[in-house]
């Protein structure tokens, strides 16, 4: 009995510091979310006195206001172009990068989309980062933000899912929702901030947290994690989207 008696105080010691472990990483990571809450309230602020497409101190623009300098036409997904020998790639990015131009524009600062070609990405490749997006869309628009060439950060007109944005939409054993729907009218500009660490995925909407540390999944390839690096990518719908104010920052 004596031994049993041992095992069991040992047993509620591990269980204590399991338990411990358990709160402290809990309370680091909410500490966590609630600074990035705050910080994105107080650029959220910085922002409606600072012209468009300026970025915030130690943010770089993706988006000049000007033109597509930084970004090319989608070429396939990234397993689909690791198969590609260089002289294919070329050609085929080629011929993208001349479809962006048909139906990409930029008109007084705001990146539009017509509808009709194929996605938007950076010509850079992002590992972690903090990113910035206004976004619009118009009656039951769909879009999203792919982050390392990976589907997604969620846009969409609420009314067609009754589900807000914001949402990693493609997890399908991780949540893949919004905590709550943040977004503003149809018409009107909303704002994301967007943080990856790893696998990991923090999104505020509006100044709201819609996604709290989450793994976004690697949809190309369901038995892999999400790649290391990859392009960002301005998600094609079939519908007219506008664009500003996208801003990143390199987390090393």
């Amino acid at each position: 009995m004596g031994g049993q008696h041992r095992l069991t105080i040992k047993t509620d010691s591990t269980r204590r510091r399991s338990v411990q472990g358990i709160s402290k990483r809990h309370l680091m990571i909410t500490v966590a979310t609630a600074w990035m809450g705050l910080l994105s309230a107080v650029a959220a602020a910085e922002a409606a006195d600072r012209p468009d497409n300026e970025p915030p101190e130690g943010f770089t623009a993706l988006f000049n206001g000007k033109d597509l300098t930084g970004w090319e036409g989608l070429v396939a997904s990234p397993p689909k172009r690791a198969e590609m020998t260089e002289e294919e790639l070329a050609e085929a990015q080629k011929a993208a990068d001349e479809q962006m131009r048909e139906h990409w524009s930029v008109e007084d600062g705001v990146l539009i989309y017509d509808g009709k070609g194929n996605s938007l990405c950076t010509v850079k490749d992002y590992g972690d980062f903090e990113l910035y997006v206004d976004w619009k869309i118009l009656d039951e628009g769909d879009s999203g933000i792919y982050l390392r060439g990976t589907p997604q950060v969620q846009i969409w007109d609420p009314k067609l899912r009754n589900v807000g944005s914001g949402g990693l939409y493609n997890n399908q054993e991780n949540p893949s929702e919004p905590l709550v729907t943040a977004d503003n009218e149809v018409g009107e500009w909303n704002t994301f901030f967007i943080r990856m660490v790893g696998e990991k995925v923090t999104v505020y909407l509006n100044d709201q947290l819609v996604v709290d540390n989450v793994t976004l999944e690697n949809y190309w390839e369901r038995d892999k994690p999400i790649y290391e690096t990859g392009q960002i990518e301005l998600q094609h719908h079939g519908n007219t989207l506008y664009f500003k104010n996208i801003f990143i920052k390199e987390l090393e």
